[in-house]
């Protein structure tokens, strides 16, 4: 198993289906054309190393990964991309609203903005009373309402935003402005062939997710076939070897950091093993990324930016400098392991705002907020985990040991000297509005 298990040509391809799942031909078309070309050695190693299934669809001029995991990240999911910040994740509705509007569209592939309003208004109202679909009032009556049908509207606009991102439908006009507007309109219009292959799971009907628990529907979703429920997706069964492995090469390709101890099995954790240690770096290094290895901890990144939507917290918005200061107070906790409560971040915050009275300046009075958002940041790229019985407490991961933070003052910004090698390698917190740390 030494060298490579990916020709270079498909190293970008594969990083590309990794972060997104789908691999348009108009949005990346080199990397399109590689993995045409090598669909047989793009698809048996994903198939071998982590049992998920590429479909190349020259049709529909895409190719998609089928990725399966039973130990799904509860953040993770269709995010609604917002003026500001990094956006939110999808609600209930917006889901809602991206399933039926796959559903007009299939029969109709070319719609006006108002006629998907009236369809989804109209499915809406025969379902609503039993309880299967939410109300889409988007027309108060009589003046009553109107932030409720606004609201309906909005969620429309988000659910089509999700689908012009993935390349499902696209649009003639910016859909902010038609639905502010009171004449605005557009067009939507949708792939057939995209459509089909949207969705990856088996149909919840037949996988029988009415019969079982909700701890056990992510190993049903998660099934390559239509599985013995009692065989195969009991959670208390004892995982084999595979079962192992498979596990944890999807985390470490599909994850920021993987904890080697989390192989809840007797004997050595896989990673652990000569052979797993082996055979996760190859999958890695295949793919083209770089990963630092401790014993208690792995930590896998992508140099070029590709393979993952997760980026570190270092950057301009206060939130991510917070979470800078907090990751720089984490390494000297006499204890780094202990639980970290909230009420010990806001200290960290408030040392900050002493040393550097302009920073912050927004969240002077509601420091507790600032506290949580840079929490958030850490927990999102694995250097932070909730407590599981606690609320608004933290425990901090083997990762936090690779990481050193720098201040960096706005007087000194303005004159550098020569940095060290030391100084090249932290990660800097400034107090300068807009400056780029």
């Amino acid at each position: 198993m030494n060298g490579p298990l990916l020709d270079a040509d498909l190293r970008e391809a594969a990083r590309i289906l990794v972060a997104t799942g789908r691999l348009r031909a108009e949005t990346a078309p080199e990397a399109y054309r590689a993995a045409v070309k090598g669909r047989q050695q793009l698809t048996a190693f994903f198939h071998e190393e982590l049992a998920w299934n590429v479909e190349v669809l020259e049709v529909a001029e895409m190719v998609r990964l089928h990725k399966r995991r039973v130990d799904v990240p509860a953040d993770r999911g269709p995010t609604l991309v917002r003026g500001r910040g990094d956006g939110r994740l999808a609600s209930r509705e917006v889901l809602v609203c991206v399933a039926l509007v796959c559903e007009q569209l299939w029969r109709r592939s070319r719609m006006s903005l108002r006629e998907l309003l009236q369809a989804l208004a109209q499915v809406c109202a025969a379902e609503a009373a039993e309880g299967t679909l939410p109300r889409f009032q988007v027309v108060a009556p009589d003046g009553v309402g109107k932030q409720a049908a606004r609201e309906n509207r909005r969620q429309l606009v988000d659910a089509l935003k999700l689908l012009v991102a993935e390349g499902t439908v696209v649009v003639d006009a910016d859909l902010d402005h038609a639905m502010d507007a009171e004449d605005g309109d557009l067009v939507v219009s949708a792939s057939r062939d995209r459509l089909a292959a949207k969705f990856s799971s088996l149909s919840p009907v037949l996988l029988g997710l009415d019969k079982l628990p909700p701890d056990r529907h992510a190993a049903a979703l998660s099934a390559a076939s239509l599985p013995e429920h009692e065989a195969t997706t009991d959670p208390a069964r004892t995982p084999t070897l595979e079962d192992r492995r498979l596990r944890l090469a999807r985390r470490l390709v599909d994850d920021p950091a993987t904890d080697p101890a989390d192989d809840r099995t007797e004997g050595s954790p896989y990673l652990h093993t000569l052979t797993g240690r082996e055979r996760a770096l190859n999958v890695t290094g295949s793919l083209g990324y770089t990963a630092t290895v401790r014993r208690d901890w792995w930590e896998i990144t992508d140099p070029s930016g590709v393979g993952t939507a997760i980026e570190f917290p270092n950057g301009r918005r206060t939130e991510r400098q917070a979470a800078l200061a907090l990751l720089g107070a984490l390494s000297g906790r006499v204890d780094r392991t202990a639980p970290l409560p909230i009420s010990e971040v806001v200290e960290v915050m408030e040392r900050a705002r002493r040393e550097l009275p302009r920073w912050a300046a927004a969240y002077a009075e509601r420091l507790p907020a600032l506290a949580r958002a840079a929490t958030a940041e850490l927990a999102a790229v694995g250097l932070l985990r909730p407590a599981p019985e606690d609320v608004d407490v933290w425990l901090p991961t083997p990762g936090v040991h690779l990481w050193r933070i720098k201040v960096r003052h706005g007087s000194q910004a303005k004159t550098p000297k020569s940095p060290s090698a030391a100084d090249q390698a932290a990660l800097p917190l400034t107090d300068t509005p807009g400056s780029t740390p």
